[in-house]
């Protein structure tokens, strides 16, 4: 597979010595990357439904990438507070026909944003770089899958599971919990034969967490990066937002926007986003702002 990662601002000052490989390419991260989403699912919290067509599916990846998404994230099982499991079966039906479109046809890298070993497998013989598991890479099985494949993988920090995670999460230290979860698995991934550099860290926004926590983790997005890995932070239109401005998910695109950037100023290296227009503005003249100079 062919594609390119594309640079939306002139390069200036180094942002960080951090190295991604993706596929066959090795690239710094020197500036801030956007994760578009795709949901083929019935019942995801924003767009469930929208996009179950595969044509409107298919057609919405193509608007992503013109949008000027770094990658697209493709998902067939909604993750949302109480959600219900999906079958290995019913997954496939709702990725694999889209997969096999726009893994040829766009030439950003593709997620696949699945639990699921099976699925993440063949996501990735039919194209896609990238396995973005919300289990933070526990099944063995998963490991063996991303390792063999050379593929990407994103690993997500997650208290309990979808069904369960809103019920009274708790930690001592949120901060200090996830940083020793990454060590763990990172090193677990390493030694399952993931190369290093094929490593991307998300602290897991609304995956177990109350407002208050999901607030200290985004102030403290920095205290991960002596793990030397970038940082990809969810944000777009969750719950928090809601609850700290009382408003509906019709409504927080702006305010999601505004976390991503006090996010990127504490760390963040790629924002996972539905509304990708308007967050690669916000994004370009940020990363204008800290790293470039105009003349």
């Amino acid at each position: 597979m062919c594609y390119r990662i594309p640079v939306s601002c002139r390069r200036g000052d180094k942002i960080s010595g951090t190295y991604l490989k993706i596929g066959k390419k090795r690239i710094e991260v020197n500036r801030t990357y956007i994760m578009g989403i795709l949901n083929v699912t019935p019942d995801s919290f924003f767009d469930g439904g929208i996009y179950a067509d595969i044509e409107k599916a298919i057609e919405r990846a193509k608007e992503i990438e013109k949008e000027g998404a770094d990658m697209l994230d493709i998902g067939g099982e909604s993750s949302r507070p109480g959600s219900e499991y999906v079958t290995v079966k019913e997954e496939m039906a709702r990725v694999v026909p889209v997969l096999e479109t726009v893994c040829e046809e766009l030439k950003i890298p593709v997620s696949i944003d699945t639990r699921k070993p099976e699925v993440a497998e063949k996501a990735i013989e039919l194209g896609a770089d990238i396995v973005n598991d919300i289990t933070g890479l526990r099944d063995k099985k998963m490991r063996e899958v991303v390792a063999e494949y050379g593929a990407t993988a994103v690993i997500m920090h997650m208290k309990g599971t979808p069904k369960t995670m809103q019920i009274n999460p708790r930690y001592r230290n949120v901060l200090s919990e996830i940083s020793s979860f990454f060590k763990e698995r990172v090193e677990v991934a390493i030694n399952d034969g993931i190369d290093h550099e094929k490593i991307i860290i998300d602290p897991g926004i609304g995956f177990g967490k109350t407002v208050k926590h999901n607030l200290e983790i985004i102030r403290g997005l920095n205290s991960f990066k002596s793990l030397e890995r970038p940082i990809l932070l969810g944000v777009s239109r969750k719950s928090f937002i809601g609850k700290i401005l009382d408003i509906p998910v019709e409504e927080r695109m702006s305010p999601s926007i505004a976390v991503g950037v006090f996010a990127i100023l504490n760390g963040a290296d790629i924002l996972r986003v539905h509304d990708v227009k308007e967050t690669r503005k916000a994004v370009d003249i940020v990363d204008a702002l800290r790293f470039h100079k105009f003349s």
